[in-house]
């Protein structure tokens, strides 16, 4: 019997432990074993094929009714109107295509073939309709029956309700406010609060332990349509030399079929004319995507429910990010408006600007032969905007940012625990499945060390450790790409800035308003800013293959470990594609650059550029406004735009067939598919402009503002996109937002040092107070008391105009006049000083203070975010006592139930053991 059981379960582990435990059998061993193989055997005649051979090669095909369309547009029923439609495949009939590949199309039909027969053998239900538009296309619809959705949420491990949930919700600390939450909250009439239940994983012999009021709604269609897909992933339909290709993906990749898709549940403009149908598509449109509920909060419950967990994670995540990043922002605008309203009383921009003082301060050329001599009033205009953002607010502002971050991370765990428990995820990754394509190249036998049974994985491991290095050099030569795609942009830059020098004016002109913006400095960043963007989405297009294929190479075992790994690798590409620019300009550009006499080349060629007297952080600013501005614009054209354009032309090639009805299968099929990754571009966007608004945000205040407003608009277009112009998406779960949790704490923690060095070494605010607290009085200076007064006198040496190398001598422009100095920006002694060019005691005390300054601020920062992450508790106590409620009574009822059902069977087995001994014994006593 053993042996026969072996070799009839042999690769059905799982499958057959489903049916044995929906066997609960009171009678004696051997009776019981010969119950369970004939079990086994029936199901496995109901749900699996055999293997023989190559699938598509057989001839006896069990194929799907076909049914015409019965006209009921909104029906998401069979023609039957019992059987739901759990899933939509889409494929175009070979013997109506206009081709001559007449053996293509017979292989293609074939394969089909088996695979919606292996469908049938798997126990789902299949009903085909031609398309109303265009006879060439064939919908199967997808019905699951009760057995196979019992049967696979065991499998799958799905939890579902046990009993309604008791426990009391705690009134909110807030009940003077509920007025105002009211105006901001979803319409509770309109969208009815989701019941709430304690649940379990599903298992078929425990069916009475389970709240089942209704078959038909015990699985939402979201459960439903995740079951459905989990078999369609898996099924074959085709096996040569002993692989097996599987899976509806395949088939959708090579064109066997055109897409595969779960139902909308209604129109978004109107509801339903089915009454059965619950109408949350149109309720998710009315409620959540129109712009008139811009200011409302977002239904994440029926967001969860329609479109699955890992969805409403997302956008629960995007809303809680946009409500923290408003105290940002007003604290943001604040400090703008202190560095605005006090630029009039900016002492150094106005000694730049006054013509006695800035107008006659003469600057050395910034380039070889063709830059000429400049004045330093020029710079007038750049120094006024300068003082609004290197200003006392912007220090403040980078402290509150440090701890800003901290709080966001903090309590975004804790709503994150929260949502794990609402939403029933919190032992997600015990649910979690092997993706279908590891499955399938399991091929090498090992001993789990935890187990010690036999398990199948796909490469030993030093096939494993190949497969990593193959896979992070991969990535390390993009990374590379990418540096040498920055050293390009520098190298422009210096190039294009000598053409700037020669063909821009020399002197400021009142009357021409573009001689006050246009500097070769402000033209450089401009045009180098554009380029680097463009750069920056040419190589995004190519490295997402790249990443998708080194990914899929490296073979993770669940969609979660795929996710995470793929994760990692794009945002390392995009965080140096995106960033290095940007760290160039704060950290590198002007740093290095010697003085007029001995300047450094790069590459040997090309002449070190400069910051403008006032430092690089103006020109950052430049950077990240472009950067952040351009990114947002081109991925509303992507997200917006693309997919409306796109329905907008298969609508117009459907007018001839518009005033025909339409089904709703045929409906969703014209509408745009969602790409392979789902959400992964959507977090990519907004940790990158966290990034941006984290890492840079000493340099541009206003940085929070602009996200908040893009982020409002950003939820809003999101949700439109999803509910009118895409297919409904596979409902998946998940627990959290994944490997973009580590990263943003990363991002947190080096935010930090960045903004630190960003004032201490690309900002002017250290050389500014050592210079009013100790240069200028004396024993240093000659004021009297601590003043600005001299600073921009102070912080520019004298270069002898003599002493210009022969590179640089024969400057052709004499506009200035003959001088025989001129100013640079450095602190170095002047000519004639016994260590003349070398480095002054302004120099070393700028120093000093640039490096204390950096030290302080980041172990206060440091201090206070580790205090702060000690003090908030990931999980709070009072989710911590629901969950911790939940299993106990959840315990308590299946164990309750257990002996229940124990009580019961033991009460059966005496009353025939009576009854046998009653029946034995009757005939002797008689």
């Amino acid at each position: 019997m053993i042996e026969i059981f072996r070799v009839v379960t042999k690769g059905r582990g799982r499958r057959v432990s489903s049916v044995k435990n929906s066997l609960n059998c009171p009678f004696p061993l051997l009776f019981c074993c010969g119950m369970f193989c004939a079990a086994v055997l029936e199901n496995l005649g109901q749900t699996i094929i055999p293997d023989l051979g190559s699938l598509e090669s057989q001839h006896d095909f069990r194929t799907p009714e076909f049914e015409e369309f019965n006209g009921k547009s909104d029906s998401l029923f069979f023609n039957d109107g019992q059987r739901r439609i759990d899933f939509v495949l889409v494929y175009e009939d070979e013997s109506r295509k206009e081709t001559s590949k007449k053996g293509t199309n017979e292989k293609q039909r074939r394969k089909r073939q088996a695979y919606e027969s292996n469908l049938i053998c798997h126990g789902l239900q299949l009903e085909a309709t031609r398309s109303v538009l265009d006879d060439k296309l064939v919908f199967v619809k997808v019905h699951a029956p009760w057995e196979v959705l019992c049967t696979y949420a065991e499998i799958m491990h799905i939890k579902l309700p046990l009993k309604p949930n008791d426990l009391k919700n705690r009134s909110s600390a807030f009940g003077t406010l509920n007025w105002f939450t009211k105006v901001l909250s979803v319409d509770e009439s309109i969208i009815k609060p989701e019941q709430e239940f304690f649940t379990a994983p599903f298992e078929k012999n425990r069916m009475n332990d389970f709240y089942i009021v209704d078959r038909d709604a015990f699985f939402n269609p979201a459960t439903r349509s995740r079951i459905v897909y989990f078999i369609l992933s898996r099924v074959k339909y085709q096996l040569i030399n002993n692989l097996s290709k599987f899976g509806i993906n395949r088939l959708v990749n090579s064109g066997i079929y055109k897409a595969a898709f779960p139902l909308h549940d209604c129109k978004f403009r109107r509801q339903s004319e089915d009454p059965s149908c619950p109408n949350e598509r149109y309720l998710l449109y009315r409620e959540w995507a129109h712009p008139r509920s811009i200011y409302k909060k977002q239904p994440l419950d029926l967001i969860r429910k329609y479109y699955g967990e890992k969805i409403g994670i997302y956008f629960a995540w995007l809303g809680y990010y946009t409500q923290m990043l408003l105290l940002a922002a007003i604290v943001g605008v604040a400090c703008f408006l202190y560095g605005y309203l006090n630029q009039d009383n900016c002492t150094w921009s106005k000694e730049v600007c006054h013509p006695d003082i800035g107008g006659k301060i003469i600057m050395c050329p910034q380039c070889d032969r063709l830059c000429p001599f400049w004045k330093l009033n020029i710079t007038c205009e750049s120094s006024k905007k300068l003082c609004i953002f290197d200003s006392f607010g912007t220090l403040v502002f980078a402290v509150f940012m440090g701890v800003w971050v901290t709080l966001f991370l903090e309590f975004w765990k804790r709503r994150q625990a929260e949502l794990e428990y609402e939403w029933d995820t919190v032992e997600l990754q015990q649910e979690e499945q092997a993706r279908p394509e590891y499955e399938a190249r399991c091929t090498h036998v090992v001993i789990n060390e935890i187990t010690q049974e036999e398990e199948r994985i796909p490469f030993t491991a030093w096939g494993k450790c190949i497969r990593i290095t193959l896979c992070a050099s991969a990535v390390f030569f993009w990374i590379l790409l990418i540096i040498a795609s920055v050293i390009g942009i520098i190298v422009y830059r210096l190039s294009v800035f000598i053409v700037f020098s020669a063909k821009l004016p020399k002197n400021v002109n009142g009357t021409d308003p573009i001689q006050k913006y246009l500097t070769p400095q402000t033209a450089t960043s401009i045009t180098a800013s554009i380029i680097s963007f463009i750069i920056i989405m040419i190589l995004n297009t190519i490295y997402e293959k790249v990443a998708i294929m080194i990914t899929n190479f490296e073979l993770p075992r669940t969609q979660t470990d795929y996710e995470n790994s793929l994760t990692m690798k794009m945002f390392l590409f995009q965080f140096v594609n995106y960033y290095s620019s940007c760290f160039y300009i704060a950290f590198f550009k002007g740093k290095f650059v010697g003085y007029p006499g001995d300047p450094v080349y790069w590459l040997g060629k090309y002449r070190n550029e400069e910051c403008d007297p006032g430092g690089c952080l103006l020109e950052l600013t430049t950077q990240l406004t472009i950067i952040m501005g351009g990114k947002a614009i081109w991925n509303n054209i992507q997200e917006v735009l693309l997919p409306w354009i796109m329905n907008l032309i298969g609508r117009f090639h459907r007018v001839s067939g518009s005033e025909k009805i339409t089904p709703r299968w045929e409906q969703d099929y014209h509408l745009q598919p969602m790409g392979k990754l789902g959400l992964f571009y959507e977090y990519l966007e907004m940790i990158i402009q966290f990034g941006f608004v984290t890492l840079f945000v000493a340099s541009f205040p206003l940085a929070p503002l602009l996200a908040l407003v893009n982020n409002i608009l950003e939820i809003r277009v999101d949700a439109w996109k999803l509910t009118t112009q895409f297919r409904r998406l596979v409902p998946e779960k998940a627990q959290d937002i994944g490997a973009w949790q580590p990263i943003m704490q990363g991002i947190a923690i080096l935010a930090v040092v960045t903004n630190a060095m960003i004032i201490a070494f690309t900002s002017d605010m250290i050389p500014r107070l050592v210079y009013y607290w100790s240069f200028s009085v004396p024993p240093y200076g000659d004021h009297t008391s601590y003043t600005m007064e001299g600073y921009i006198n102070n912080t520019l040496s004298i270069f002898k105009v003599a002493d210009f190398k022969n590179k640089s001598k024969g400057n052709p422009y004499s506009e200035l006049g003959n001088h025989t100095t001129c100013r640079y920006r450095d602190f170095r002694y002047p000519p004639g000083h016994p260590q003349e060019y070398k480095h002054n005691i302004y120099y070393w005390h700028v120093i000093a203070a640039k490096l204390a300054f950096i030290i302080v601020m980041e172990h206060i920062i440091y201090s206070v975010k580790f205090f702060i992450s000690y003090a908030i508790p990931d999980v709070s106590k009072r989710t911590k006592s629901k969950i911790q409620r939940e299993k106990y009574l959840t315990q308590k009822l299946l164990h309750e139930n257990h002996l229940k059902d124990m009580t019961k069977n033991m009460g059966v087995i005496a009353e025939r053991m009576i009854e046998a001994v009653d029946n034995n014994l009757r005939p002797k006593l008689e």
